[in-house]
């Protein structure tokens, strides 16, 4: 299924972001939680000035040094984290 690839994104602060995927589910995910603790290619995102600077690559967000997340774990998060603000 294809609805969870990423089709819009805007930085909004901190570590929030703004998604858009494929079937139209569009709003803010905060990936603090996500991105804590995790070493290798992820360690320069802990530096919100680098994590800011994503794009779209492929169907999900990336980085320059070619950290990803996986665009069924952002649907997931999205979906989650908006039934928590209900």
């Amino acid at each position: 299924m294809l609805n969870y690839l990423v089709k819009s994104a805007k930085y909004v602060e901190d570590y929030r972001v703004w998604l858009k995927f494929a079937d139209g589910k569009s709003g803010e995910i905060n990936l603090a939680k996500t991105l804590k603790n995790r070493g290798g290619v992820f360690t320069p995102l802990q530096d919100v000035n680098y994590f800011k600077n994503f794009k779209i690559v492929g169907d999900t967000i990336a980085w320059q040094n070619e950290a990803d997340l996986a665009p069924e774990s952002l649907y997931e998060l999205l979906i989650q984290q908006n039934k928590k603000k209900k």
